[in-house]
């Protein structure tokens, strides 16, 4: 969903850091290729992810909801030099394609896929976590995120994407739409969870900055 004019979207793109030409690439083959193209996070968004990691300098990144890759390729060009990046996807189809840009960018030998269930693969993770991005199936955003809090070192960031998903977290809502009443739900928490400190931000379909303090 457009919140801003298109015209007044692309003049925010337009004087944005430039998208890296391997993203482009990634952006064109999705759309030919793969289902739902708009979940990528695209040209701002990404350099918006690009520009936080860089300023976290993150040794550990976890993803949750890979797609296709362009948001963890974002998020890796802040990773330090011996940092790495576990991004989770439950597609297995979509490994190959992933594998393929992720050498391609240079950060592919730091960048640890895994297929499964985030719920079932999040407990087996190191703890430690510096930066972590949330972009997966909306109803389980509250576990995931009780599951990622006491990994995260104090300081560490937690983006959650999709949260004002089209606006319809402002009508009204019918009991089986699960995932608005799940998001709903995850934006009242991370206002009250005294663990973090919370921005939600009006990028795209919502973009919430979360900053671990305790």
């Amino acid at each position: 969903m457009h919140f801003i004019s298109e015209n007044l979207e692309r003049y925010v793109e337009d004087h944005s850091e430039q998208e890296p030409e391997l993203l482009r690439q990634l952006s064109r083959e999705t759309h030919q290729k793969v289902l739902r193209p708009r979940m990528l996070s695209g040209h701002f968004q990404g350099r918006l992810l690009s520009l936080l990691s860089k300023l976290v300098t993150p040794e550990y990144i976890l993803e949750i909801g890979t797609y296709t890759g362009y948001s963890a390729l974002c998020l890796a060009e802040g990773l330090q030099k011996t940092g790495t990046l576990h991004t989770i996807d439950i597609n297995e189809e979509l490994y190959g394609f992933q594998r393929k840009y992720f050498d391609l960018s240079g950060y592919g030998d730091r960048i640890i896929q895994h297929t499964g269930d985030a719920l079932e693969l999040i407990p087996g993770l190191e703890n430690g976590i510096d930066l972590v991005f949330i972009d997966a199936d909306k109803p389980n955003y509250s576990r995931y995120f009780d599951l990622i809090v006491p990994k995260m070192k104090k300081g560490g960031l937690i983006l959650s994407d999709n949260v004002l998903w089209s606006g319809k977290v402002l009508e009204e809502v019918s009991d089986n739409d699960m995932s608005t009443v799940a998001l709903i739900e995850y934006n009242s928490k991370l206002r009250e969870d005294p663990r973090v400190e919370t921005v939600l931000l009006p990028v795209r379909d919502g973009l919430t900055v979360s900053r671990v303090i305790d």
